[in-house]
């Protein structure tokens, strides 16, 4: 696995390295040696999936306040996926900034979203899936989220909006006391 920081502090691009022959490849996914050698959280309690019927499902932008904050390796198995986050930890160099990656079958890359970000995603084709590989357990409690249209934020979906949930609709917009420190961590 090669690990390629992002432009979020924390947050890594992870590309599988092929081993190759004529019956076509093999590459690792996920290692938690790897991870724990680069310092990053390995411990996996749950893995997920998210099927969109719809190009331009928007899903976001949600995090799980602790005990039960988590951390997010998140790839696409099927269709194409804009896949965001936001860093909200009020220590780190990059602050309320955000970044998106596109995630595809084809390019293999997998998103590593550490705990005190939030996360969405948009899909750019119909029948999208999304592969979560999760270090907690759902909370519902904890669950907590911002609009995907917050103007603090100011994200550039690249579809217009076909399917979201009423939740994601309902979320407020952005106030640094609702994610304070002390709540994300």
């Amino acid at each position: 696995m090669r690990f390629f920081p992002a432009k979020l502090e924390g947050a890594y691009i992870i590309e599988p390295e092929k081993i190759e022959d004529e019956r076509g490849f093999f590459a690792r996914t996920w290692c938690r040696e790897e991870l724990s050698e680069k310092g990053l959280d390995s411990n996996v309690l749950q893995c997920s999936l998210s099927f969109n019927n719809k190009k331009g499902t928007l899903r976001g932008m949600h995090c799980q306040l602790p005990p039960f904050a988590e951390t997010k390796l998140v790839s696409c198995t099927k269709g194409r996926l804009y896949d965001v986050i936001i860093d909200l930890r009020p220590f780190s160099e990059t602050y309320l900034q955000w970044m998106f990656v596109e995630l595809t079958p084809e390019n293999r890359k997998i998103l590593y979203i550490p705990k005190g970000f939030v996360h969405g995603f948009q899909t750019l084709e119909d029948n999208t899936e999304v592969f979560y590989q999760i270090t907690e357990s759902y909370a519902p409690e904890s669950a907590r989220g911002i609009r995907w249209d917050d103007p603090h934020f100011n994200i550039n979906w690249p579809e217009p909006i076909s399917v979201i949930s009423s939740r994601d609709q309902e979320y407020e917009d952005f106030i640094p006391a609702t994610f304070s420190a002390l709540e994300i961590f």
